[in-house]
Formats: structure tokens, sequence, C-alpha cells
């Protein structure tokens, strides 16, 4: 009732647009404790039932009000395993069920949560050892959020875990798909010093289940050496399948052979490797390019705020549904997820963005380049359908064009093929209410097996998929379990 809502200033476009620092200024201590305090300790807080790790934050909000921010890290490590991953690329479902959301602007439940994580970082990130080694092996494969969240959860119970990685380095798309300019390496990496301390064992630049040299992924390392999975299972008691969801969508038109036609992740790892300085070169570039972007959505921001660092000529962003409300309607109410106009700081940036456009041919010119895209104004019918409208196609020029437009599941040649596991009709790995696969003892979970989706519900199934291990291989567990299978938070 006394402070409003607020966050950390962005630094001006024209300084951070020269380097690949995160965009944020530090938050001052004071207004911390301001935004603490809208918290309103609800008799019900919905903001539990909205975040799948069922933080508790009304508990945190007031230990940091009260300036104990020794027990607020506490409480937030209870039960997020990486509130500083969350605290930064979480959209923050907990403050779409706010209940101070109904009549007011909810509380900033992601700025509190990122300021306890750098609290504690600066505390130092103490190793968390077990009361009890045990002899079981578990074999995690994919180093993403939710693998280095069943890692830490099943090391940290006295299992040895070795994780294993088949790019250069340590992350997932945390690493790879993350520009620098929303998560800076550094974050990652001082998390997998803990890790290394605790006693998890990383291997990068292997690939699991590969069955020879022409099956290894264009995702992995070029150097990555090939792990049969006879070795895998004769060296360990379980294995955790973490591979995400990789395969990306594509977009199916005449021209689509054209040069200068990639996917968002491969051009959003090629610009990762430069920047972290893996290579001193990327194959794909947007400097002085004229740049569209297909797909509204994070990865497609992510692909916006990178381009402009890379001097493009000039941007474009398409999304082929309408543009959505700048207020909560009346059809979306609260608890649910409000759908409503959001812009990153790479929108603050630059570029246009356009919706309900859909991309009919990719045009090239004589040496097999694209130069342009047409693309149509469409509008839904009854069934939900887009047709384009009469007379609205229209060209835009593009030199570089990023398809920014989802994925499909988990790679399924390599470890999945050979495992033997069953797909869901979605394409994903089929699993139990254990997070067990159809193969006794393989495991999985993340996108993987619930599909493309947050980075908070990745470590939420990380750390139940860790619970379903431990109780696997010792018929017990006192590990928590945030959620089961096709759970779905009220957000």
């Amino acid at each position: 009732m006394r402070y409003p809502r607020s966050g950390p200033v962005r630094r001006p476009v024209e300084v951070r647009l020269r380097d690949w620092r995160e965009v944020y200024n530090p938050f001052p201590g004071e207004d911390l404790t301001k935004q603490a305090a809208r918290c309103m300790d609800c008799g019900i807080p919905f903001c539990h039932e909205g975040c799948p790790l069922g933080n508790l934050i009304p508990d945190w909000n007031d230990l940091v009000f009260r300036g104990r921010f020794d027990e607020a890290a506490a409480r937030l490590h209870a039960t997020n395993n990486f509130p500083e991953f969350t605290g930064r690329l979480c959209p923050a479902p907990c403050e779409g069920s706010c209940v101070l959301g109904i009549s007011a602007e909810p509380v900033a439940i992601k700025q509190v949560e990122v300021e306890i994580a750098e609290w504690a970082a600066g505390e130092g990130l103490t190793p968390v050892l077990p009361d009890l080694l045990r002899h079981q092996r578990v074999a995690v494969v994919g180093s993403g959020p939710a693998g280095l969240a069943v890692a830490q959860q099943l090391t940290r119970a006295g299992y040895h875990v070795e994780v294993f990685e088949r790019a250069e380095r340590i992350g997932g798309l945390l690493r790879y798909g993350v520009p620098e300019f929303k998560l800076e390496k550094r974050v990652i990496d001082r998390r997998l010093a803990q890790m290394v301390a605790e006693g998890t064992v990383f291997h990068t630049r292997v690939a699991v289940g590969a069955g020879s040299r022409h099956e290894v992924s264009g995702a992995a390392a070029p150097d990555a050496t090939i792990m049969q999975l006879e070795q895998l299972r004769s060296r360990f008691d379980a294995i955790v399948l973490a591979v995400g969801s990789t395969r990306p969508r594509d977009l199916v038109a005449p021209g689509r052979d054209l040069a200068g036609i990639h996917f968002a992740m491969d051009y959003l790892k090629d610009s990762n490797l430069l920047v972290e300085g893996t290579t001193d070169d990327t194959p794909i570039t947007a400097k002085d390019k004229h740049v569209v972007i297909i797909g509204g959505g994070d990865t497609g921001a992510d692909c916006l705020g990178t381009v402009h660092r890379q001097g493009a000529a000039s941007v474009a962003q398409l999304e082929i549904l309408p543009e959505p409300p700048n207020l909560r309607a009346g059809n979306n109410p609260w608890p649910t997820w409000p759908l409503i106009l959001r812009s990153s700081a790479a929108h603050e940036e630059g570029g246009e963005r356009l919706y309900s456009i859909s991309t009919t041919q990719f045009l090239g010119d004589a040496d097999g380049n694209v130069r342009a895209l047409r693309v149509a104004t469409v509008e839904r019918d009854p069934r939900g359908a887009f047709l384009a409208v009469a007379e609205s196609e229209m060209d835009l020029r593009a030199d570089l064009v990023l398809l920014a437009l989802g994925f499909t599941g988990p790679e399924q040649k390599g470890v999945v093929r050979d495992l033997g596991c069953t797909l869901n009709a979605r394409g994903n790995l089929e699993i139990d209410r254990s997070f067990m696969t159809s193969v006794p003892g393989v495991f999985a979970c993340g996108d993987a097996a619930r599909g493309q989706s947050l980075v908070v519900w990745a470590i939420a199934e990380g750390r139940s998929a860790a619970r379903a291990v431990d109780h696997f291989l010792s018929g017990a567990s006192e590990l928590p379990a945030p959620i089961v299978p096709g759970q779905v938070a009220l957000a």
C-alpha cells in the first residue's frame, strides 16, 4: 500500500550495445527492502502454486524485509537449486498468481529472488556434503538446468554422479542458448564450482549412444568422443536422460534451401562460443545485414538482442499470432498467466515487431542467397486455422533469416534410440509417475520428457526425478519432489 512496484534500471541502450554484459544496473538495497515489503503474507499464498518449485515466497520476502539474508538464502535454496538462473530467466509465473495482482501490480518476486541469490554467491556458495556415501553410480546425460538439478540432488544424497555433455562446456541451453546479456556465464561457472566441490563429476565433448561418427549431432563439439551405450549401462546403476528438446521446428516454404536461412539455436550457439572465447570466429553473423527473425517468443528476442550487438543493418521480428493486449483481458482472469504484450530489453534496443504475419516464400538472388521474404497478413478462422488476407502480401528485405519457431522433441537417434525408450504422441520421452522411461533404470526429465518449457519447470522436474532415482536405488528417499509428471501450475 505504501510502495509501487519497481525493478532495476537498464543500462542505456547506446552503452549496453557496445558490450555483452547483463543489461541491468545493480538494484539498491533500500529499493529491495521496499519491494519485499509489498508482499502481503497472504493467508493463502497462491504464488506457491504458481511456482513449479513451490518456492516459499512470502517467507523469504519477509526475511529480506527484516534484513535476515542468511535465513532468506537458506529458505530459497531449500526449494530451488539455482535461483540465480530462475531469477534472471524465468518469466515468473509466481507473479502471475500473486494475490496483490488482483487489484495492483504484483510483488517483484523475481527481483527479490535474484538479489537473495547474488547475496548468497557473494558470501560464497558453500558445498553441501552428504552424511552418507552410497556405492551406487548414476549417469546424467545432458547438462542443462534439469540435468544439473538431478546431479546436485543425487550427489548431495551420497551417490556417485557423472554428467555427460556433448558440447564444449557444461550448461546446455543455459550456456549456449541464452545470450551473455541475459545470463553472464560466470554465474553458471561459480555454481559449477560448488557442484564439483560437492563431488559431481563432469565430462564434456562426450556424445553418448552415437553409433558412429556421422551420427554425432551438430550440437556436439567438433572433437566430441563417442561413448557407446554398453559402456554406460555397465558402469552405472541408473541413467537419467536430460537431453532437452533439441529438434528445431522448421518452416516449409518455397526457397527454404537458400543460403542465409538458419535455425535460431545454431546462430545463438555460434555467437555464445565466440563471446566466451571458445572460438575466434563465427560462421553466422548479422553484421551489416538485414535480418528477419521468424518467431515472437523468448528465443526470437534472444536473437534480436544478439543481432543488435553484432551490428545488423536492420531487423524485423515476425509473429503469426495477433498482438496481445496491454492489459489482462476479461476472459484471462487471475490467477492464470496473464496473456499480455511483453517486451524484453532487446525490443527496447530497436527493430520492428510485426504481428499476424506468415511467411509464404523465401526469395533468392542469382547466387542462391536469400534476399527477401514474401509474407502475408493472416487471420484465424473459427477452427483456429490461419488464413491469408486477400491482397496483403509484401516482401521484406532479408540477407539473414533466423527461424525461432520452437522445438519438436528430443533427438531420436543416439542414446534415445539405442536405449529403446518409448516416445509419446508428441515425440517426447514417455515416462511414468516416477519419471522412469519404458526402460527399467532409465529416467528422463526436463524438456526431453515434458516438451519445450521453462527453466523453472526443468529444475523442478530435475529435483523430482532425483527423488525417484533415489527411491529406485535405495528403496526410500528423503529428497523433495515438487511436482509429478504432467502437473500444470496455476499460471
